[in-house]
């Protein structure tokens, strides 16, 4: 059975930047509000972080329901999970994600400088250096033939679409520019020459699904 490479619930700017300048350990997506990239997930039912019930239904929390259905690893780069760059200098600290991160699975985090890898709770976190055709088939093999979800930032999910690599895309485009950051696209219409796409308003205003497969 194939095991597909997806990117999910992966929200831009009108202008295409994933994230903003300046990140730091207090601020994850830098001048970006990760409230105006991914507000459009967090009201809804279905969201991982929710500590309250309720929440909103629909194709949104379709989308963020899937976020776990059928994925058995997940390939991350470093600046997801902390704001450090160059050698580790601070093992003591373990990432943004908690005791008990949403993953619940192998996670292999794309880095220059390798480390021992870390468990919390349900998720192990491996530090792994290598081309993205490698590393995916690191994840693969530790998915058990289930699918490898690429979380990104943007730089490593367009280092796997430049391999050729991602088979499935979802996009949710904000009606806001960031002006400056990690950029995804220029336009998702840069995708058109090798992947079909479906476009679906989200029911948050402002917001607009891209959905896009081989």
């Amino acid at each position: 059975m194939s095991q597909l490479l997806r990117v999910q619930n992966f929200g831009v700017s009108r202008d295409g930047f994933a994230a903003g300048e300046g990140q730091s350990l207090e601020t994850p997506f830098g001048h970006a509000d990760p409230r105006d990239l991914l507000g459009w997930a967090f009201t809804t039912a279905s969201w991982v972080g929710r500590t309250e019930p309720g929440g909103t239904r629909g194709i949104d929390d379709h989308l963020t329901r899937d976020f776990a259905h059928g994925i058995g690893a997940e390939i991350m780069g470093r600046h997801k999970f902390g704001p450090q760059r160059g050698p580790w200098t601070d093992l003591d600290w373990e990432g943004w994600w908690g005791d008990e991160p949403p993953f619940r699975t192998p996670v292999f985090v794309m880095t220059h400088h390798p480390r021992p890898s870390i468990t919390k709770g349900a998720t192990t976190f491996h530090f792994v250096d290598g081309s993205p055709a490698a590393v995916l088939e690191q994840a693969r093999e530790a998915a058990g033939g289930l699918d490898v979800r690429l979380g990104g930032g943007a730089t490593v999910v367009r280092s796997f679409l430049d391999a050729g690599l991602v088979d499935t895309l979802h996009v949710a485009v904000v009606d806001l520019d960031l002006g400056s950051g990690v950029r995804l696209w220029d336009s998702p219409d840069d995708l058109l020459d090798r992947y079909e796409r479906d476009v679906v308003p989200s029911r948050t205003p402002g917001v607009t699904h891209h959905l896009f497969w081989r």
